[in-house]
């Protein structure tokens, strides 16, 4: 699989996601499309045990490329169905997939860039980052999913102030919001990241999809609903060689080896 706008690989049970366009990142429809590809990528394969999004530059993703909006004239419109259409896909399976997805954020992560990381299960960001909504300053309206994760993150107040003052949070702000995980100094962030992604990789990817489902099922289900899905995802665990090998782990007080299944 050939690329113009990012790299993918998968290496040691990570599949790896480099944004690498030019100067910004910005999302083009190459990028989504590509984005999209890899996504399909690592959902497909059993060997990808955890997700890790990064960039090359300065920025991580610097939004909507709004050059190619303005020279796309009479064609805007079918531009923007056809790549939303595919960063949405590109999201949903992130946000879906049983692998868990980790953002390595530096620069500004604006637009299209910040509602990637929202997307994300974990996000560590450099000392660096930047992040801001930035749609409606353009006179657009916010996309890729930051309007179905963002009032679930913050509630609905912050997320409104987000989308429509378009405030700039540095690394703490964004951690004192919950928008992300952890914040640590430029130098370290690769490495940061890259660790959190090989421990993930040794876990156990089914215990991490079922939690991931759990999650996103809750802000719709009642609470006894939600409990017998609890209850149908912890049988299914207890039950597995994931779960009987971290009980057993456990009791021999041993680290356990999981499969990732």
């Amino acid at each position: 699989m050939t690329f113009e706008t990012l790299r993918f690989r998968i290496d040691d049970g990570i599949g790896h996601i480099t944004l690498c366009r030019p100067d910004a990142n910005a999302m083009n429809p190459t990028l989504a499309r590509e984005l999209l590809d890899a996504a399909i990528a690592c959902d497909v394969n059993p060997a990808v045990r955890a997700v890790l999004i990064d960039s090359d530059g300065k920025m991580f993703c610097a939004g909507g490329d709004l050059d190619t909006f303005r020279r796309a004239g009479a064609d805007l419109a079918g531009l923007l169905k056809h790549m939303t259409a595919d960063l949405h896909g590109a999201i949903a399976r992130l946000a879906r997939m049983r692998a868990p997805v980790i953002a390595a954020v530096q620069g500004a992560a604006a637009g299209a860039g910040f509602s990637l990381t929202a997307a994300c299960d974990l996000v560590v960001a450099a000392r660096s980052a930047k992040f801001t909504m930035a749609y409606t300053r353009a006179g657009l309206v916010p996309d890729g999913s930051s309007t179905f994760f963002l009032p679930r993150l913050l509630g609905r107040r912050r997320a409104l102030e987000l989308m429509l003052l378009n405030p700039i949070l540095t690394a703490d702000d964004a951690h004192a919001w919950g928008l992300v995980t952890r914040v640590v100094d430029d130098g370290e962030l690769t490495e940061t990241a890259l660790g959190m992604a090989r421990t993930l990789a040794r876990g156990p990817t089914g215990a991490y999809a079922a939690t991931k489902r759990l999650v996103l099922s809750s802000s719709h289900e009642t609470l006894e609903s939600q409990l017998e899905l609890e209850s149908a995802a912890i049988t299914e665990a207890a039950i597995g060689p994931d779960g009987q090998e971290g009980i057993a782990a456990f009791l021999e007080k041993r680290p356990p080896t999981f499969q990732g299944r």
